[in-house]
């Protein structure tokens, strides 16, 4: 990242405040019944979801802050379940070809 003040404890933190405030808005506008375990479930799983936007500092690691930021947001808003089935959907087709490699 350019800006060299942000430290890694900053930068955990933030990304995951983005995905526990998303998540506590999906709540709030969802039809289920507001409960303590709702809220604070949901919570745990957003923070955690955009948390994976750290793993753009692996691949670019000048990217901006602004930009990770934007990663977060995406990933706290599409969720969970829609990350599990893309990484799932990668893996099988990871898998099957190195099946396919293996048999040749």
């Amino acid at each position: 990242m350019p800006n060299g003040e942000t430290s890694f404890i900053r930068i955990v933190l933030m990304l995951g405040g983005i995905g526990a405030v998303i998540s506590l808005a999906k709540v709030l506008v969802g039809n289920e019944a507001i409960t303590l375990r709702l809220i604070v479930g949901r919570t745990i799983l957003g923070s955690g979801t955009s948390l994976l936007a750290g793993m753009a500092l692996i691949h670019f690691p000048d990217i901006h802050i602004l930009a990770l930021v934007g990663v977060a947001a995406a990933l706290g808003i599409m969720g969970s379940s829609v990350i599990e089935m893309a990484l799932t959907r990668l893996l099988t087709r990871y898998l099957g070809r190195l099946k396919k490699g293996s048999e040749s």
